[in-house]
């Protein structure tokens, strides 16, 4: 588990912003706390903790729209993915591509992929919130500590 991110005094250069959005990304793929790298943060494919059980970084805020910034990514990321495959279909294909299969399959794709790309999107969305608004230690986005013997 790497260490978990500090908050910038100054300004990031370039290159230190490159290394940390590849490093958030790269916690945010393989399921882990984007804040701190610990794993162990859903609780079903689809249902996050509320706070990381390591740092305790708050997943889902009540700020107004945090849940529909993680909607936008959803969606955006799956049209993406969609006409992506379309896209690579249609190339691979030419001149004669399958038109009912990209009609049909890419109606299925529409209908899976925000599902199934639902808790990345969680974590991509909680990652950018981290990289444009690193916390602080009194910004109210970690939870108290839990007290010995305490229920999560």
């Amino acid at each position: 588990m790497s260490a978990p991110l500090a908050r910038p005094e100054e300004e990031r250069g370039l290159a230190e912003n490159v290394r940390l959005a590849a490093q958030l990304v790269a916690r945010s793929v393989t399921r882990r706390c984007p804040h701190c790298g610990a794993a162990g943060i859903f609780v079903s494919y689809w249902r996050l903790r509320r706070s990381c059980p390591a740092c305790r970084l708050h997943f889902e805020r009540s700020e107004e729209g945090y849940r529909v910034g993680t909607y936008m990514f959803n969606l955006i990321g799956s049209e993406f993915l969609f006409v992506a495959l379309a896209g690579l279909v249609a190339w691979r294909t030419w001149p004669d591509p399958p038109w009912r299969l990209l009609q049909y399959g890419g109606g299925a794709l529409m209908v899976v992929l925000p599902v199934v790309l639902y808790p990345l999107a969680q974590l991509l969305f909680c990652s950018m919130d981290l990289f444009w608004n690193p916390p602080g230690p009194d910004d109210g986005r970690f939870a108290p500590a839990r007290r010995p013997g305490a229920f999560p």
